[in-house]
């Protein structure tokens, strides 16, 4: 039987090369300490070094598993004992900025913060966002159509993309670096690639959109009493801020009141209402904005919309009500507990979160759900905490939040991907026959099934 860590090492060298002894020393993800344990860890500098190492575990039938920031929900990327890890976390470099024409050409491991924050000297913007930015990389972040807090105003990672870079599984470099808007010229390739959580090809560079810096940003914490009044005070700020809404952020007053507990964020509102939201707008009119944004909360209490509103009025403000939407650590700190991911249309969001509560208290009589959500783009989270041990706690968890998607025409996944958590569920959320044309595509891409098998489907 080949050995590949040695062949890995002769075809890239020692450097670029962990053994099976040192990759045992990183953690197998963000949420999963225990050490690492493949046959191999690839650190390659360039395109180049991914082509080869491909190649060579194609031609040896190896599987390979890509390793971005290991910030993924679904263990998308968790490794096995046989498979070559290749991470891309020396494939960090901004090659380029076209201040011009708006654009960025970056390497996949370049980190999303750092990303951001290197543009903004430049007076631009990215605007993916989440709470892993400091650690998720673009290259993931493409992989996995990352969507986060600003999707409602700027769309999902798909829609910041204009051209790519993408290495097959027989070490194939299909280069499309396009900087254009428009290009009509056949077939968008690069739309192949992006979702597809690594299973078609592995990104290894990006041209991405950038965005006008904004000059103001207004942010507040408003407590509202009903779901109604949720949706309504959306479709109020879509009315009287257009498109500098970027953000309306809902949280069920159950998942307020867990995260604001003692010790842990603070909340500048009372913490006794049924629901809360962070909305934000973003401009570049720092003498109209926020008279315009006051007015918006103003008209929306004149309307009995909503009950309280704290605004920020510094950064560090802004960061404390953020808090309340990002950190979620208070939930994590008994268990187990299990996160879901899941979208459905705005209308049908109340009735599926009465059903899955209810599901939740016929099952475990102590059982906990905490909710929120990016509600402006139709993606909710849901925390489950069973609150007893037992078996197949998971499992039955699962059932309470997928099985009624179907009925509301909602999808298990709204922007962590499928992994392989979520595959038996797939077929809730896509017919029969786009399933099979995505095993198609997977077989004619990858015949040899060596990038990342046995995620998304088997």
């Amino acid at each position: 039987m080949v050995n590949i860590y040695e062949c890995l090492v002769e075809e890239l060298g020692a450097k670029k090369v962990l053994s099976p002894t040192d990759a045992r020393e990183r953690a197998t993800s963000y949420w999963d300490a225990s050490p690492m344990n493949v046959a191999a860890l690839v650190r390659p500098s360039n395109t180049d070094d991914v082509s080869k190492a491909l190649a060579l575990c194609n031609a040896y039938g190896v599987a390979v598993v890509t390793h971005g920031g290991l910030s993924g929900c679904v263990e998308g990327a968790k490794p096995a004992e046989q498979k070559v890890v290749i991470s891309l976390e020396s494939m960090n470099n901004i090659d380029h900025l076209d201040l011009v024409g708006r654009t960025a050409t970056v390497e996949a491991g370049c980190i999303l913060e750092t990303f951001q924050n290197t543009v903004k000297e430049h007076g631009l913007y990215f605007p993916l966002d989440l709470g892993a930015r400091g650690s998720c990389q673009l290259g993931g972040n493409a992989a996995t159509n990352a969507g986060g807090i600003n999707v409602i105003r700027y769309g999902m990672m798909r829609n910041l993309i204009l051209g790519m870079e993408v290495v097959l599984a027989d070490g194939t470099v299909l280069s499309s670096m396009n900087q254009m808007l428009k290009n009509n010229a056949g077939y968008d390739l690069k739309q192949l690639f992006i979702g597809s959580e690594g299973t078609l090809g592995i990104i290894t560079r990006l041209v991405l959109r950038l965005e006008t810096a904004p000059r103001t940003c207004n942010t507040a914490l408003i407590a509202l009493n009903n779901f109604g009044q949720v949706v309504d005070l959306l479709n109020h700020f879509k009315v009287s801020m257009a498109d500098s809404l970027s953000a309306y952020e809902v949280m069920w007053g159950e998942h307020y009141r867990a995260v604001t507990e003692e010790g842990w964020n603070k909340s500048p509102i009372d913490r006794s209402h049924p629901f809360y939201v962070v909305a934000e707008c973003e401009g570049v009119d720092p003498e109209n904005d926020k008279n315009r944004f006051l007015k918006t909360l103003e008209h929306a209490f004149e309307q009995e919309l909503i009950l309280d509103a704290a605004l920020s009025k510094s950064e560090a403000e802004r960061q404390e009500i953020w808090e309340t939407r990002e950190n979620f650590e208070a939930l994590l700190q008994t268990g187990p507990v299990f996160l879901y991911d899941v979208s459905l249309p705005i209308k049908n969001m109340e009735d599926y979160i009465t059903q899955v509560l209810n599901d939740v208290q016929k099952q475990w009589q102590k059982g906990q759900c905490y909710v929120l959500g990016h509600i402006g783009d139709g993606n909710l989270h849901l925390f489950i905490k069973p609150e007893e041990p037992g078996d197949g706690l998971h499992d039955m968890a699962d059932n309470i939040v997928y099985q009624p998607l179907s009925q509301f025409n909602g999808s298990v996944s709204a922007e962590h991907g499928i992994g392989t958590e979520k595959k038996k569920w797939l077929g809730h959320s896509r017919s029969n026959a786009e399933i099979e044309m995505m095993k198609l595509l997977k077989s004619t891409l990858d015949p040899k099934n060596i990038l990342n098998p046995g995620v998304i489907f088997n």
